[in-house]
């Protein structure tokens, strides 16, 4: 495939170069189950997913074997009267049985709902809550979460016989896929209904809701094919999770939009296992967060055990690579490894793009805007900003047609001024059309590749009896990016111990989830605060950055 002027395609074009290579289009709407599978299943060979199990053994899975799979589930969710518009929720690890739930949400024309593993009872409960979702997939290492979850859906569970005995009375997965027709027509959407129910967290209040319009399918081809360079034969891996946006849209829909296989791998993400899946299953196009490389760089000694590697190209999302590490992924995996920025909101808008010849790649630098949208920086008065600048990172909704993000499902928050998407972020321009990120403006926390709001730990953390305040910020960590650091002023009948501090982290990860939990807790008298009350975080990660930088 040759890799065309980057500029050249850009100002050429459309939507319709696109639509052309679905079944649906923008007019009629779309089923993302047909997109993603139907359309590649009549080559019965053709593998969708290979998966590379924790404690089952390893199988591949054919688009044809899925899309009856699909159909099943499909046939399941009628049943019980559940369709078009209505959520449904996984709470499984990277499984075939994930992805089944996936299609077979999207065949009937539902809303599919991605919960992370590591969440706890209380994130769980928000976001079913708020979604009104009817039904939640999940298994044995999972199912005691949603006895804390105050009006919990109905459940069906997988891997039944595994389970406790008090959850025997719940429905089997297998069983009642069994007893399904694998026949199931599409149930058509339109391009603007949902067809992905996701939350994102910010700074003020609860994770606010997004819900993915089908019409995000043409930006999501577009990003795999010219972004991360996808061919027809790469062996595609996406390491992040499905539980959020950057793997279920592109370690999902993305590569299979393509007809491209993708890969799951169950186990945990250590350098070990990550050397192994790239070696075994030969992957050519690999796309992972900062803290991935980081790490594998660290153990950069495992090397010597795989021999092999076929990358071809890499990919990063989720805050800028150093140049250290772009080094060492082409100078020690063989292949050149490409920034890429993008939100749950809105998926990826400006990359470093593979299959499109760019004049310039600065390292450490977001890139230009992806086809089909424009990002600008812009000051207060939404005045465009020049080389050199510094400003809000926006969407320019007007000239951009792939642009997908309708709204806070809820109307949480209102971030569209005029005919401007603000993102929150902070950016450097440097004049010819491309950004690179200095900051945020809403004190996100972004911790291994996870973005993270600091109310939400916070509130947590209100939640104990000892806790009378708390003030939680990123604290500058050269493995993960930043750790979670929480300053937590205490009730009068309560004292400081290290044993406060072990049980204030559990409350946590067991409320929120195990990759939001402060890793480090300070006991301060009090807050600093404006003359407002508002808490000065920039205090306490000032003073945390000087903490950090006292240990290197």
């Amino acid at each position: 495939m040759t890799i065309e002027n980057y500029q050249a395609f850009y100002d050429s074009f459309t939507p319709s170069m696109i639509e052309d290579k679905l079944v649906g289009d923008l007019k009629q709407g779309f089923n993302a189950c047909e997109e993603i599978c139907d359309r590649w299943a009549e080559d019965e060979q053709r593998v969708a997913l290979n998966y590379e199990g924790a404690t089952r053994p390893a199988s591949s899975h054919t688009f044809a074997e899925l899309q009856q799979r699909a159909a099943q589930f499909a046939n399941l969710l009628a049943a019980r009267g559940i369709g078009k518009g209505d959520r449904v929720a996984c709470l499984l690890p990277r499984t075939p049985e994930l992805l089944v739930v996936v299609l077979g949400t999207l065949r009937a024309g539902a809303v599919y709902q991605p919960l992370f593993t590591a969440f706890g009872s209380g994130a769980i409960e928000y976001r079913v809550t708020q979604a009104e979702t009817k039904l939640i997939i999940t298994n044995p290492d999972n199912i005691e979460k949603l006895d804390a979850v105050n009006g919990c859906p109905p459940v069906i569970l997988f891997d039944r016989d595994n389970a406790a005995a008090n959850y025997a009375g719940l429905p089997d997965f297998d069983t009642e896929m069994a007893t399904q027709s694998t026949e199931f027509e599409p149930v058509r959407v339109g391009a603007d209904d949902p067809f992905l129910q996701m939350f994102t967290s910010g700074t003020v209040g609860k994770a606010k809701g997004v819900a993915v319009p089908t019409r995000a399918l043409l930006s999501f081809y577009v990003y795999m094919r010219y972004a991360v360079g996808l061919h027809p034969e790469d062996r595609f891996w996406n390491v992040a999770d499905p539980g959020w946006a950057y793997g279920l849209y592109y370690a999902v829909v993305g590569p299979l939009l393509l007809g491209n296989t993708t890969h799951f791998n169950e186990n945990a993400f250590t350098p070990e296992t990550t050397y192994k899946m790239l070696s075994k299953y030969k992957i050519t196009n690999l796309a992972a967060a900062p803290t991935a490389y980081r790490l594998l760089m660290a153990h950069e000694e495992l090397l010597d055990e795989h021999s092999g590697f076929e990358l071809r190209l890499a990919s990063s999302a989720g805050e800028p690579l150093n140049p250290e590490v772009i080094g060492w992924v082409e100078r020690r995996l063989g292949c050149p490894v490409m920034d890429h920025y993008g939100q749950t909101e809105t998926g990826m808008v400006a990359c470093n793009h593979h299959d499109l010849k760019q004049d310039i790649v600065r390292v450490g630098s977001m890139g230009f805007s992806l086809p089909g949208h424009r990002v600008v920086a812009l000051d207060n008065d939404l005045n465009e900003l020049g080389k050199g600048q510094i400003g809000e990172l926006a969407v320019d909704m007007e000239k951009s047609p792939l642009f997908i993000f309708p709204g806070y499902t809820w109307g949480e928050k209102n971030p569209f001024r005029g005919k401007y998407y603000l993102t929150g972020d902070v950016v450097i321009s440097h004049g010819d059309g491309s950004y690179s990120f200095n900051g945020r403006d809403d004190d996100i926390i972004t911790t291994a590749g996870y973005r993270v709001g600091p109310a939400d730990v916070e509130n947590t953390l209100l939640e104990h009896e000892a806790v009378a305040e708390s003030g939680v910020i990123g604290k500058p960590d050269l493995e993960r990016g930043a750790i979670i650091k929480a300053y937590v002023v205490l009730r009068e009948q309560f004292d400081p111990s290290e044993e406060l501090i072990v049980e204030l982290k559990t409350h946590v990860r067991s409320r929120l989830s195990t990759h939001a939990f402060p890793r480090e807790i300070e006991f301060l008298q009090e807050l600093p605060k404006t003359p407002s009350g508002k808490i000065q975080r920039f205090i306490l990660r000032n003073q945390a950055k000087d903490e950090a930088d006292g240990m290197s």
